[in-house]
């Protein structure tokens, strides 16, 4: 066995070994030859070209040296009229990534599933990641990351919990139902007959999520759900367009955080979806921050106001008594009927503070039931008194003429009334959408974007990392590099099918130095892109607005 010559050196294990698969292969089982000799660490890659479907089951890494699935050198395409585009059953410590060809943002594209779900991760999968992959055209979920509970009681809630599930840098687009489905809805459990007895089944819980960087346009129902995520679990950085297309009732959010979840969910980009912005279903104990939330609900029934969908929706459904939500710099634009609606009375020591909502459609409206003039309520709506919540600094209006907006809508110009007006608890929020420092001056700015001339301090895990800007852009994007003397850097601009569409490289860029990139040319849209900064490499996405 030889090295995987194209596999991203970052990406590269130690004493990595090659399984090449070619097109027609569609079972790939440790158990049998010749998938038997793969060994934590080892890479599996899939020659580019069509396929029908892909089965992975049964492969064992270990945290240091996960099994490495990955496409390449070129494309994998997957377009079948089979249950699933990618079934993974059964293993443990995997990455399926798509991210072995450069000229290929996601070297997995998935076009068509006929009749199913395109990636599948179950039967008692767990500790595996999965990113660079473009899912189109399913009738069902673009991905499902759960297993469900069975009468042979071997993944029940006692038996198997689902480790470190990370679902990063996919595009999906025109999925059925749910863009993301991440755990079971069913938290509470579920009455089945096994063997003629009549069974609860709880299903497992999930430890370790992290949901990031992915693009979701057009989903059937909700756009990215999570649910059972017990403990450690982020959703961020995600950008969520025209979800819950087949209005379908109970299945209409551009994220929501389910049942028995307690999910920090922030600096995610939701609009123009039908239904809600964002639902909180959860445990509490965590925070909203940093989300834009455009047109939420607008074009849903726009006119019946009976039908109401929120920016923010906090419910009851598993809240733990005497835990905390904390709702705090959000901007939210236009939703079709209120702003925030608060409507936990389980939890306590609530806050909703620091947000921007603008224009909420229910501000003319009457409460349902009775005949309570709404007014200034629509902005944070709190439905029962017993709701233990502060409220504090919110800037409202009714149209956002006189809260400073740049041209994009959310962002500060440096004589905007939100700047320094943030309420002075934070819970600890340190960053603001773009990942710049929060505060930048004395105190913090409503919202979810924090004021900054500078633009010259980025808050990353990683240190040193880039920063893009401005987001949308119209002419010119600016990276900056600070802190490190890379040798190199790089920036490669791709469309959201996956296609590379720019290159351009920075050498010697010292410890400060700024790349810059004339975008006029390509058409408006939402753009991924790739900084390669010495050896690492760095994944967003901007949008692309008319030139002036």
């Amino acid at each position: 066995m030889i090295l995987c010559a194209f596999v991203n050196p970052k990406a590269a294990y130690s004493q990595q070994h090659v399984f090449y698969v070619d097109t027609l292969t569609t079972l790939l089982d440790a158990n049998y030859a010749p998938f038997n000799q793969v060994q934590p660490g080892d890479t599996i890659c899939f020659k580019a070209g069509k396929r029908a479907y892909i089965l992975i089951r049964n492969f064992t890494g270990n945290s240091d040296k996960p099994v490495f699935f990955i496409n390449g050198p070129g494309l994998v395409t997957i377009n079948t009229d089979h249950y699933f585009g990618i079934s993974v059953q059964n293993c443990r410590y995997i990455r399926l990534s798509g991210s072995g060809d450069k000229n290929y943002f996601y070297g997995f594209s998935i076009e068509r599933v006929a009749k199913g779900t395109g990636i599948g991760i179950g039967n008692l999968s767990s500790d595996f990641e999965i990113d660079h992959v473009s899912i189109r055209n399913v009738t069902i979920a673009g991905i499902y990351a759960k297993t469900d509970p069975d009468c042979s009681l071997t993944s029940t809630r006692d038996k198997f919990t689902q480790f470190n599930t990370r679902i990063h840098d996919n595009y999906l687009e025109n999925c059925g139902n749910e863009g993301l489905y991440i755990g079971s809805t069913k938290y509470f459990g579920q009455t089945v007959n096994c063997n003629g007895n009549d069974t609860l089944l709880m299903p497992p819980l999930l430890d370790g999520v992290k949901v990031y960087n992915n693009i979701i346009k057009y989903a059937g129902w909700d756009g990215i759900q999570v649910s059972s995520a017990s403990n450690n679990c982020q959703v961020y950085d995600n950008l969520v367009m025209f979800d819950s297309q087949s209005e379908v009732y109970g299945q209409m959010s551009g994220i929501i955080i389910g049942g028995g979840s307690k999910c920090d969910c922030y600096n995610n980009f939701i609009s123009q979806g039908k239904g809600d912005g964002i639902e909180i279903h959860g445990l509490a104990g965590f925070r909203v921050f940093n989300n834009i939330i455009i047109d939420a609900g607008r074009s849903y029934l726009p006119a019946d106001a009976n039908q109401m969908k929120h920016g923010i929706f906090v419910t009851d459904v598993s809240a733990m008594h005497d835990s905390s939500f904390s709702i705090l710099f959000n901007t939210i634009l236009n939703p079709k009927s209120d702003g925030i609606r608060f409507a936990s009375v389980h939890s306590k020591n609530n806050l909703v503070a620091s947000n921007a909502i603008i224009n909420p459609g229910t501000f003319d409206v009457y409460e349902l039931g009775n005949t309570r003039f709404k007014g200034a309520d629509s902005y944070v709506m709190i439905p029962d008194p017993a709701s233990a919540v502060l409220v504090k600094n919110n800037y409202t209006a009714r149209n956002s003429d006189s809260a400073g907006f740049t041209d994009d809508g959310y962002s500060l110009t440096p004589t905007s009334v939100l700047i320094n007006s943030a309420w002075s608890d934070s819970r600890n929020v340190t960053s603001d959408y773009f990942h710049f420092t929060r505060p930048y001056g004395s105190l913090a700015d409503i919202g979810a974007v924090e004021f900054n001339p500078s633009l010259a301090v980025r808050t990353n895990a990683i240190t040193a990392s880039p920063s893009i800007f401005p987001n949308p852009v119209k002419n010119w994007l600016t990276i900056r590099c600070r802190g490190t003397a890379y040798q190199e850097v790089s920036v490669l601009i791709y469309k959201t099918n996956g296609m590379l569409v720019m290159e351009q490289q920075l050498y010697e860029p010292g410890i400060d130095k700024s790349l810059q990139l004339n975008v006029t040319a390509l058409p408006p849209g939402v753009y991924i892109y790739t900084l390669k900064a010495g050896k690492q490499n760095f994944n967003g996405k901007f949008i692309k607005s008319k030139p002036n």
